[in-house]
């Protein structure tokens, strides 16, 4: 690792703190790579991850879905690339974790629910 990487924090969790305490639920995670914040996507109801950067400035964010390897810029709106970053694992939520999330949270008219 060159003194130019970049590391990403470990995540906050395996899944939305916000909607954890609140008994929510959400539809995809994403993960704050300035402070390892776990929060829900914009589709989700409650669109935690999008009030974590409204809050703290904190702009750039990853996926934190199995199978996706994205970066986004909240602040620019545009997908990016972050070739000199490390990210501390885990790299997702738990496999055994189902989207829609939490297991046993998740109402059953959920996709008119999202955003």
């Amino acid at each position: 690792m060159n003194s130019d990487t970049k590391v990403a924090p470990a995540p906050s969790g395996d899944g939305c703190k916000e909607c954890l305490a609140m008994d929510g639920w959400w539809l995809h995670l994403r993960r704050c790579l300035a402070c390892g914040q776990i929060g829900c996507c914009d589709s989700s109801p409650s669109q935690h991850a999008r009030g974590h950067w409204q809050e703290s400035g904190h702009r750039q964010i990853m996926s934190y879905e199995p199978g996706e390897s994205w970066y986004y810029d909240w602040e620019d709106n545009t997908m990016i690339d972050l070739p000199d970053i490390t990210i501390t694992p885990p790299l997702h939520h738990p496999l055994s974790q189902p989207a829609p999330g939490p297991a046993g949270k998740v109402p059953d008219d959920w996709e008119y629910l999202l955003n």
